[in-house]
C-alpha cells in the first residue's frame, strides 16, 4: 500500500519511471488569474525557456554574457524579481513547475522592466542535469523547498546527497550553493548534506546570516513574528 498522490490513471505522481527516481513535487493545477495568463501569452514566449536534453547556450538566451544565478523553484516570483533587479549585472534563470507560478513571475518581469531573468517551466533535476554545463553557474539558490515534514516522506526532499553533488559540479569554482528553509529538521539535513559535499566549503560556523539580497518575505515576516525560525545555508565551490 502506498500513500503518495494519484494521477487519473492510478499512477503515483511521486515517481517518474523515466528517470527511476522519486519527484520532490506534485504537480497540482492552479487557477490562472487574468494578469498572469496575459502575461504567460505576452511575455512568455521572450522570457521563457523550453526544456530541452541538450545544453543551453545561456549567453544566446540572454543575449549577453555574464555571471549566471539558477533558482530552483521560485514560486510565486517575488523573492527571484527582487534579486534579479537588485543585481541587473547578472544573469538569472528561474525553474519552476507550476503554471501560476511562472504567470505571476512574468508579471513581475513586465511590471519592472527585468531584462536578466529567463524561466523555465519543468522538473530542476533535469533541466540541470541536460541543460547546464559543468562549472558554468555563479550561484545556486533553493528558497524555502517543500520539508515534506512527516519522516515516512523525507526521501521526496529536494537537498539530498546525489542532487547536491550535480548542483555542486555545475557551480564555477568561488561560487556558491545557498539553502533557505522555516523548517529546523531539514535546515539540518541541508547543512549536513552540504557538509559532507567534499567540493563545497561552509562559509559560516554552521548556519549562515541571511544574505543582504535574500529578502523577508510577508509569509517569512509573519512567521518571525510568531517566534519560527529561518535558516539559511550558504556554501562555496571549492
Amino acid at each position: 500500500m502506498t500513500d503518495s498522490p494519484k494521477d487519473p490513471t492510478g499512477r503515483s505522481m511521486l515517481y517518474d519511471p523515466t528517470e527511476h527516481r522519486i519527484r520532490s513535487f506534485v504537480t497540482r493545477a492552479g487557477r490562472l488569474s487574468t494578469g498572469q495568463a496575459r502575461a504567460l501569452e505576452s511575455l512568455g514566449p521572450t522570457y521563457c525557456l523550453a526544456y530541452q536534453k541538450s545544453l543551453l547556450e545561456v549567453d544566446a538566451a540572454f543575449g549577453r554574457h555574464a555571471p549566471t544565478i539558477l533558482e530552483i523553484g521560485t514560486g510565486m516570483g517575488e523573492t527571484t524579481a527582487h534579486i534579479a533587479a537588485l543585481k541587473p549585472e547578472k544573469n538569472f534563470i528561474g525553474v519552476e513547475v507550476h503554471t501560476p507560478g511562472i504567470g505571476s513571475l512574468l508579471k513581475l518581469i513586465g511590471e519592472h522592466g527585468l531584462q536578466n531573468l529567463r524561466l523555465i517551466q519543468h522538473d530542476a533535476f533535469e533541466v540541470v542535469t541536460h541543460m547546464l554545463a559543468p562549472e558554468s553557474l555563479a550561484g545556486v539558490h533553493v528558497f524555502f523547498p517543500d520539508p515534506w515534514h512527516k519522516a515516512r516522506h523525507n526521501k521526496r526532499r529536494l537537498i539530498q546527497q546525489p542532487f547536491v553533488h550535480l548542483l555542486a559540479s555545475r557551480i564555477k569554482k568561488g561560487g556558491y550553493l545557498h539553502c533557505a528553509t522555516d523548517w529546523q529538521e531539514y535546515a539540518e539535513q541541508m547543512l549536513e548534506v552540504l557538509s559532507a559535499e567534499a567540493t563545497l566549503k561552509n562559509t559560516a560556523e554552521g548556519f549562515a546570516q541571511r544574505p543582504e539580497y535574500r529578502p523577508v518575505t510577508k509569509f517569512e515576516n509573519r512567521g518571525l513574528k510568531l517566534g519560527h525560525g529561518v535558516w539559511d545555508v550558504v556554501f562555496e565551490k571549492i
